[in-house]
């Protein structure tokens, strides 16, 4: 029986010729007979075929779909001497659900002590992911159990979008705003107070308790003083109580971070900040355009560890341009120095819609039709790590942080991600971040409050998750906010009700 090429299928089929950089014309035919899927490649007048049994344990469509990709994967491996991804065939944003998933479906039927074997030879076999992302995967997901299970159906975490930067990174896709003047960001904070209202008649009627708050952006702490101290205060009086468990607020961006903010976030509870460098080069600070120096990260990170008690994050990017796995080693050992809680490791992905990736189309462009010498330099400009250049940055990183006590906890996935590995997240003990956790595996309601925000309602019965989104465009929200209350309201209450 042929399989048709329907949307899921033409999706995956992508991902894969994407993964290896293939182009031209090629014909890819698929089919299912007895519970085998075969797949057929027919490229310059050669055909390639690879087959695979479908897996009678799990869904037949989610199987003939993995089958698809993993045949084609192997195709190109096999015949065409392509290097085998770091995850294989696996291309979701959450990889660590699935082995969730996997464990749940144990049901203990197998001994604890196997689980870990079980889970990587299956990362292995159905995913074709490599030795050392198979164990990661598996270690991570092992470490959330406990965090997991802290929540039910009536825990929530809450979470504020402040959709606000002081400039815009190159890199940056985000929807975030640059900080308007003070009769914008009086008119967001006017609409917010309503948002905010509506979320919390949603909790009562509900019964909801709220485990986490996470107030994110954007970079909240862009806002003018005033207006921050406004913001927080209103967070903190209508969701904080004793059962919170973390309150976290993304300070991010050191050149917004101020004495007057560390106060107020010290004076409302918030257990959780973070002052992100993304690296400690200057010459990388100027090109991806952010406004600040190495010294001043270092001023706000002392400022923050001597304001308040709680836990401090910080971030760096792998794959920035120009940067070398010396520039790296660097950064991170600079910020090791600092002795932070938690270190968030990303890597670059160019993303539609940022600065990085709408100039690197504009050079490919140009370079057509001109070679010169100003466009070269700007080309030079963002020379960007290639691939193995990057893997051998996470590798660096990820000694020198096993080395320094700080065990990775949560790690996600994007398309475009330079090396094709992950961002990470790694902590100390006693330092896990349990917002990062929730949302990652997405089996906790999240309500979303503010520009851009989502909302993320699990519903429980069906086993399933539905989202509904405020929009990213700030005017848009501002206008239309009722709106998007409705639509959070109506979607919690048929679940709930």
């Amino acid at each position: 029986m042929k399989i048709p090429d329907t949307e899921v299928i033409v999706k995956i089929t992508r991902e894969v010729l994407t993964l290896f950089n293939i182009e031209g014309e090629l014909n890819i035919y698929n089919d299912l007979t007895d519970g085998i899927v075969t797949t057929r490649l027919m490229f310059n007048g050669r055909t390639y075929v690879n087959s695979d049994t479908i897996n009678p344990n799990e869904l037949e469509r989610a199987e003939i779909h993995r089958l698809v990709k993993r045949n084609l994967y192997v195709i190109f491996i096999r015949d065409f001497n392509k290097s085998p991804a770091p995850y294989g065939i696996m291309h979701g944003v959450r990889p660590t659900k699935i082995v969730h998933r996997w464990i749940r479906a144990l049901n203990n039927t197998i001994n604890n002590s196997s689980i870990q074997d079980y889970i990587i030879n299956r990362l292995k076999t159905d995913y074709l992911v490599s030795e050392d992302k198979a164990e990661l995967l598996t270690r991570v997901a092992i470490r959330q159990i406990p965090i997991l299970n802290t929540s039910d159906e009536y825990t929530v975490s809450v979470y504020v979008g402040i959709p606000f930067c002081v400039t815009r990174c190159l890199y940056c896709s985000f929807p975030s705003n640059v900080l308007p003047d003070d009769k914008k960001i009086a008119e967001f904070m006017q609409v917010l107070a309503r948002d905010v209202e509506a979320a919390k008649d949603n909790i009562t009627r509900h019964g909801f308790k709220v485990q986490n708050i996470y107030i994110g952006g954007g970079t909240p702490t862009s806002l003018p003083d005033i207006f921050f101290a406004q913001m927080l205060r209103m967070i903190y009086n209508t969701f904080y109580n004793d059962e919170v468990v973390e309150f976290t607020v993304e300070c991010g961006r050191p050149d917004t971070i101020t004495l007057e903010k560390i106060a107020v976030m010290s004076q409302y509870r918030v257990t959780r900040v973070s002052v992100n460098p993304q690296s400690m080069q200057q010459r990388t600070l100027d090109i991806i355009g952010r406004r600040h120096t190495p010294e001043d990260i270092i001023r706000a990170f002392n400022e923050l560890r001597y304001g308040g008690n709680w836990q401090i994050n910080m971030d760096l990017i792998l794959g920035l341009p120009g940067e070398t796995v010396d520039d790296v080693r660097d950064s991170l050992e600079k910020v090791i120095a600092l002795n932070p809680d938690d270190i968030t490791i990303h890597a670059l992905a160019i993303k539609r819609g940022s600065r990085l990736q709408m100039t690197l189309d504009d050079i490919t462009s140009n370079e057509k039709v001109s070679n010169t010498q100003p466009l070269n330099q700007n080309k030079n400009l963002f020379n960007l790590p290639n691939d193995e250049e990057v893997r051998q940055m996470a590798k660096v990183t990820e000694e020198l942080l096993r080395v320094n006590n700080f065990e990775p906890y949560y790690l996600y996935r994007q398309g475009y991600m330079s090396g094709q590995i992950e961002n990470i997240g790694y902590c100390r003990d006693e330092a896990v971040g349990v917002y990062n956790v929730q949302i990652m595996d997405e089996r906790q309601t999240i309500i979303g409050i503010g520009g851009a925000a989502t909302t993320k309602v699990v519903d429980f019965k069906n086993n399933c998750l539905h989202s509904v989104f405020n929009a990213k465009d700030l005017l848009t929200y501002l206008k239309n906010v009722d709106y998007y209350i409705d639509k959070r309201t109506n979607l919690i209450n048929s679940i709930y009700d």
